[in-house]
């Protein structure tokens, strides 16, 4: 009984609140709720219920999944004090706080990334082979996350990350074990993942706010002759589609009201063989998903999607993408939307910039990891207090929120549009690296912008410093502070400031690295051309006399002409 309780809060709630939006469900190609068509704007809660290696920064180490992670702790600590941390981390990467600010931020749904090993054990585990043991973790932590979700009226869509036995050859993303049998290798660990979904229907199929059953999160798999490893050209995908129906089955004995996600292979985006299996047309209230990541946001890159959408009748979601630029970023989703397509970010938080939530990873647990690259270990007491500081540095009173991230993510309708990122005025240092908010060729340029895995770029370094900021700007630290560096002809910056005095000022600009050449715009109108910045290996300050401010609201653009210069401040004085 004490499990179920926070989930009979959650519905008393919504009912003394009343549910103004209804259940989220499909109507043809929509998805809609009882105010209409529904575009879903979720965030995905990433290393959360399930670590990948990359968010842990331990793959260089050898440590790439959850298990090996948990796995190399109780080694080195036991299994007391690692449950200790995992107890911790959970209380800690996703908080009520974190719900609220997702909410006000803009978002409407969360999209929380779920390990089964939190709700039941292993197969190999379990004392009778067949049986499934319950674990109250999971469902208390899901149960908790929809308390609060509904408190904020988002949407939850629960994601099986990591499925019984695994899912994908792409072992860190789903927790496989080459040692053990995968998801589809073992009838035993598919009854566990059907009994799950079972077991979270049974909980959850009342609730309103409750957005829908993400049955297998990327299945990467190779099914039958085709294909690689991945499932990428898999020609024979009926074991995919004959997991699902028998999943939409076990969950519509039990909930007939909440949407089901279907997902292809090949990390989702394999829909092959889909047409003749009995699934494509078995049931209403479901919906097509896809992935996409580091390819062109251009209408041809998602036809073969809205092709399924026209064909079968259902809704898209675009259920996973990130780990890009904000270019990108405001690219897709803007593609997305202008297609009716609603979609899910991925992750919330790490310790990089290309995310809304910026971890800031403790010196103690960077030592962890470099002595687990270099075979030495730290000792118990140190690997400990390691883990718990970087357990700390995931909340969210310790992140770094980026406005930049969330402005690509929440305002990019209008391509064209800007807004300051910092208040700026006259008589103050203005930061070069405090631009404004905006896409390429409208807040800034830069020779490239996003991380495109195609043609001549498939590898190039779009981002030099990948500091403070995460667009195509490349932004360098040094002992004075950040600065805008690895500058190239043609590139420029605008800063938009609020002058409080019309008159002739003096443009002092603090500069270092090589000679440079720049010219600068004020409201698109050319006010100085050809200054020249002397190189120089600390700051040195560069004097530009009579240039001509009109009170009120101005946007300034320094254009490059010769690049290898390194921009660290400027301000206007009278």
């Amino acid at each position: 009984m004490k499990t179920y309780l926070p989930l009979f809060i959650a519905i008393i709630f919504s009912a003394c609140n009343g549910n103004n939006q209804g259940f989220l469900r499909v109507d043809g190609q929509q998805l809609v709720n009882d105010e209409g068509n529904f575009i879903i704007r979720s965030i995905g809660t990433g290393n959360w219920m399930i670590q990948e290696g990359y968010m842990m920064q331990s793959t260089d180490a050898g440590i790439g999944t959850h298990t090996q992670f948990r796995t190399k702790l109780e080694e080195i600590i036991g299994k007391e004090k690692t449950a200790a941390f995992y107890s911790n981390w959970l209380q800690n990467h996703m908080t009520k706080a974190d719900i609220d600010s997702m909410k006000a931020w803009g978002f409407n749904a969360i999209r929380p990334a779920l390990h089964y090993k939190w709700f039941t054990l292993p197969i190999e585990d379990e004392p009778v082979s067949g049986a499934h043991t319950w674990l109250d973790t999971g469902f208390k932590m899901t149960d908790e996350l929809m308390n609060w979700a509904v408190a904020n009226e988002m949407y939850v869509m629960l994601d099986m990350h990591g499925a019984p036995g695994g899912q994908g050859k792409n072992a860190n993303i789903n927790d496989y074990d080459p040692n053990l049998p995968g998801l589809f290798e073992s009838e035993e660990n598919q009854d566990k993942l059907v009994a799950l979904w079972v077991k979270l229907a049974q909980r959850y199929k009342d609730n309103p706010w409750f957005g829908g059953y993400d049955l297998i999160n990327e299945p990467n798999w190779k099914l039958g002759d085709t294909g690689n490893n991945n499932g990428c050209g898999t020609e024979n995908n009926d074991e995919l589609w004959d997991l699902h129906l028998r999943l939409t089955k076990a969950i519509r004995e039990i909930d007939q009201k909440h949407i089901i996600y279907i997902s292809g292979n090949c990390w989702g985006n394999n829909y092959n063989s889909f047409e003749d299996h009995p699934l494509s047309n078995f049931d209403d209230n479901t919906v097509i998903t896809f992935h996409k990541y580091w390819n062109t946001n251009n209408q041809e890159s998602i036809q073969w999607a809205l092709d399924m959408r026209e064909k079968y009748n259902r809704p898209l979601w675009m259920s996973e993408s990130g780990e890009n630029s904000n270019q990108w970023f405001a690219d897709a989703i803007h593609l997305f939307e202008s297609n009716n397509i609603g979609w899910s970010w991925w992750p919330v938080k790490k310790s990089r910039t290309n995310n809304v939530l910026k971890v800031t990873t403790p010196e103690s647990y960077s030592m962890l990891i470099d002595s687990w690259e270099e075979g030495t270990p730290l000792n118990a007491e140190q690997t400990f207090q390691a883990v718990m500081d970087y357990s700390e540095a995931h909340k969210i009173e310790h992140n770094t929120v980026a406005q930049d991230v969330i402005y690509a993510l929440i305002h990019n309708l209008d391509p064209k549009a800007t807004k300051a990122f910092k208040k700026h005025t006259e008589m103050q240092w203005v930061n070069f690296v405090d631009y404004d908010l905006g896409r390429d060729g409208f807040a800034y340029h830069d020779r490239l912008s996003q991380n495109i895995h195609e043609g001549d770029n498939r590898w190039s370094v779009w981002n030099e410093g990948r500091q403070y900021r995460n667009d195509g700007v490349d932004i360098g630290d040094s002992e004075q502070g950040l600065y805008v560096g690895w500058t190239e002809k043609d590139e420029w910056l605008q800063y938009t400031m609020h002058i409080d005095e019309s008159g002739i000022y003096e443009l002092q600009i603090q500069s270092s690295g090589e000679d440079g050449l720049i010219s600068i715009e004020i409201n698109d109108k050319l006010v100085a051309e050809n200054i020249s910045i002397q190189g120089s290996e600390d700051w040195e300050a560069t004097t530009v006399e009579d240039i001509e401010l009109e009170e009120g609201k101005l946007q300034i653009r320094f254009h490059i002409l010769e690049g290898g210069v390194n921009l660290k401040s400027f301000r206007f004085i009278d």
